[in-house]
């Protein structure tokens, strides 16, 4: 029954995402890196979403994101800096309404992975291509270590074995996506 319930949260969690999700971090600590700069809150012109950044602790924000509904989402974001490339890690924060066991027990927040440039008030977002990883896997499926539920991969590789292979694949054609550009609202903290 717990396999069944797991299989059917983490199939929920994939669906309801077009990023890939990972079990574990993109980081360990010496990875981490803090950019004031990226407090405030950008804004994607073509589709109206924001992501609101600010600081939650010494190498944590806090990432509030407004979809084009309107609906929000809170995650913790770290930045992380591999070679000359910076990523997010976001994971989803617990709902702060209150909820009943059945549904704590059955919350299981996942990473994901987010490549960032910011270059002044501009910054530029894009993902790891799910059809792309799932058609690359197909062919080389010890690539990175993954589990593949219901058609859609889960990463389930150590940061470091993650962190190779996108820094391996960020110039890959079709790896990554277009990059979403946001503009920093001022005067936005």
């Amino acid at each position: 029954m717990k396999a069944a319930a797991t299989s059917f949260i983490l199939a929920t969690v994939i669906f309801a995402s077009s990023c890939i999700p990972s079990l574990n971090p993109l980081y360990t600590e010496q990875d981490l890196t803090f950019d004031a700069s990226l407090i405030g809150v950008w804004t994607e012109a073509e589709t109206g979403e924001t992501w609101a950044l600010s600081k939650r602790g010494k190498l944590e924000y806090k990432l509030m994101h407004t979809d084009t509904d309107g609906i929000k989402g809170e995650f913790s974001a770290r930045l992380v800096k591999l070679a000359d490339n910076l990523f997010l890690d976001i994971v989803p924060v617990k709902p702060g309404f209150a909820q009943n066991d059945f549904y704590k027990t059955r919350y299981f927040p996942t990473h994901t992975f987010v490549h960032i440039t910011s270059e002044g008030s501009t910054a530029k977002l894009s993902y790891m291509e799910p059809a792309w990883l799932v058609d690359y896997l197909a062919e080389n499926p010890n690539a990175i270590r993954h589990e593949k539920i219901a058609g859609d991969v889960m990463i389930t590789s150590s940061p470091k074995e993650t962190q190779k292979f996108l820094l391996a694949h960020l110039n890959t054609r079709g790896a990554f996506s277009k990059p979403a550009e946001l503009t920093l609202k001022r005067g936005a903290q």
